[in-house]
């Protein structure tokens, strides 16, 4: 690789990096938050911010500080519309909503990690969500159990950093009680925790699967857990179907979601 090509590759690198970074805190960040963060050079952060800005990917403040820019809102609102899963869940999360008036989620892996893809809130005054996009240790989630049900248990305690097995409590999940999990989640086709990242959260997911039978995605419920059994029942039974009726296109076809 010549040096033009290696100084536009590393510009490439900084680019990627302070779109991550915004990201992760999701808040406006200063120049010196982003100096200090991605360990990048003053003038570099500068230029590239500035480049940035003018093409609408960024947007900046009166204080200085920037954040994602429209430009960003309307390639987020094209991938939407391009990949029929999310599409196709987002009318089908909208309809749970509706339904049972509880908050209903696309979720998926990313790398080690879990993260919600979609996410609609209900009309309710006590509601329990996650933001979309953010990184959460699988361990903390029904849905992180029915998505690692294709892999063996060596390759899931590879997969999963020691410390994503302690819950943010404190509380610490034993890899065998995980394990058991994970294979009790792939025997019975859906999942429900409770108590398990949130004191008071209630959390059931359905597998949506590839043309393999493997899970590639979840579709989750989230309540409280002092929602009524009977209640809950009608949600999981709603919940199985719709996760079945998303899986159906893809059984014979090409899945077009990373894992």
């Amino acid at each position: 690789m010549s040096v033009a090509e290696s100084s536009r590759a590393r510009g490439v690198d900084r680019v990627v990096s302070i779109l991550k970074q915004l990201h992760s805190v999701r808040r406006p960040m200063t120049m010196r938050e982003l100096i200090e963060a991605t360990g990048a050079p003053r003038s570099s952060i500068y230029e590239l911010v500035t480049i940035l800005t003018e093409a609408g990917w960024l947007e900046a403040g009166a204080d200085g500080s920037v954040f994602f820019g429209r430009e960003m809102h309307y390639y987020g609102s094209d991938y939407a519309v391009h990949n029929d899963l999310i599409s196709r869940a987002h009318q089908v999360i909208l309809g749970l909503v509706r339904r049972h008036d509880e908050t209903a989620q696309l979720c998926m892996l990313e790398g080690n990690k879990y993260t919600v893809v979609l996410s609609e809130n209900s009309s309710r005054p006590f509601n329990i969500s996650s933001d979309i996009g953010v990184k959460v240790p699988i361990p903390w989630t029904a849905s992180g159990r029915l998505l690692l049900g294709h892999l063996r248990a060596d390759a899931i305690r590879s997969l999963i950093p020691e410390e994503d097995f302690i819950l943010d409590n404190g509380k610490r999940i034993e890899v065998p009680e995980f394990l058991g999990d994970v294979e009790r989640a792939a025997e019975q086709g859906f999942f429900c925790t409770e108590g398990l990242s949130h004191t008071f959260r209630y959390c059931m997911a359905a597998p949506v699967r590839d043309k393999n039978g493997q899970a590639v995605a979840a579709l989750c419920f989230m309540t409280s857990r002092d929602t009524d059994p009977n209640k809950r029942a009608a949600m999981l039974e709603d919940l199985i179907g719709s996760a079945k009726t998303l899986s159906q296109p893809y059984y014979g076809t090409s899945f077009g979601m990373a894992s």
